[in-house]
């Protein structure tokens, strides 16, 4: 029997060091694309696929992340006293259920493996989905991306990643698939590689900051094993578990924006606020002054 996924680990403790000066004193995660944090959308889309506790893996300096989803008493009780009604309504997606987040801290910075592995209570022996806020994927008209890890995981059970095809000759910023039977949607991963060098990807298909995996990943996190970057990589401990348990990725729908890099966070402003009605025109007519001078 396939055990329900109602667990999501979100790690946020990195030091946000391609965006300083901004993140010198906030958190990366709090960056807003257009007016709502980046922790926001991961917690959105993980909400949408029936996830109902999160876990934050969190550094020193991090408290706001916490305090975005704690109750800012003085604030909406200004706003109703003004009647300011659409501003409270902008607060509601920050509210979640009391008792549903908690925050654990990671003390060192040993790597994405070290990060879940310090969620190991949190998890339990239930399955678990993570999202890397760094990471947005928007989707047109159907279902999250990791609504779509879910969907996946209650067919087959076992691990399921999210993948997408990178230039080969940027295997090397990714963790690659080593890929068997392939239906052009499902992949069934025979293998998996941190970050190799083009020339000896198995594959061009990357994983992208999203995962639905099961409570078995902590027997070899455990171990705090060192591997690229003398971190403990996520990728190894994932790697260990192929012929153990079932395993593919899923070739998402969706557009995924990766807004841990500059170029990447700037695009995303731009896909969200043009979808938008209050924005659209305006970001239209804008666009066409600076393509023109391009």
């Amino acid at each position: 029997m396939i055990k329900p996924l109602k667990k999501a680990v979100l790690p946020v403790a990195g030091l946000g060091t391609r965006f300083l000066p901004a993140t010198k004193a906030m958190p990366k995660e709090m960056l807003p694309v257009v007016d709502r944090p980046l922790i926001q959308y991961a917690i959105d889309e993980a909400r949408e696929a029936g996830i109902e506790e999160f876990c934050l893996i969190t550094g020193r300096g991090k408290d706001s992340l916490i305090d975005y989803f704690d109750v800012a008493f003085e604030l909406e009780t200004t706003l109703r006293e003004r009647g300011k009604k659409s501003a409270l309504e902008a607060l509601e997606p920050s509210g979640i259920e009391a008792g549903s987040l908690v925050a654990v801290r990671q003390q060192e910075p040993l790597g994405l493996g070290h990060a879940i592995w310090c969620a190991r209570s949190f998890i339990g022996d239930d399955p678990f989905a993570i999202l890397l806020p760094d990471d947005i994927v928007k989707t047109k008209k159907g279902e999250s991306c990791v609504k779509q890890l879910v969907d996946a995981y209650n067919k087959t059970g076992g691990n399921v990643v999210a993948v997408t095809e990178v230039p080969r000759e940027q295997t090397n910023k990714y963790g690659i698939l080593d890929v068997g039977a392939d239906d052009g949607k499902m992949v069934e991963v025979k293998g998996l590689v941190e970050k190799p060098d083009p020339k000896d990807a198995p594959s061009n298909l990357s994983i992208i900051g999203r995962y639905v995996l099961t409570p078995h990943i902590m027997e070899h996190l455990a171990k705090l094993e060192r591997g690229a970057g003398n971190e403990v990589q996520l990728t190894d401990a994932m790697a260990k578990m192929i012929g153990h348990v079932p395993f593919h990725g899923l070739r998402y729908d969706g557009t995924r924006y990766d807004c841990g890099d500059k170029a990447g966070f700037l695009e995303a402003q731009l896909a969200f606020s043009i979808d938008r009605e209050d924005l659209g025109p305006a970001v239209r007519e804008f666009l066409k002054k600076y393509v023109g001078a391009v």
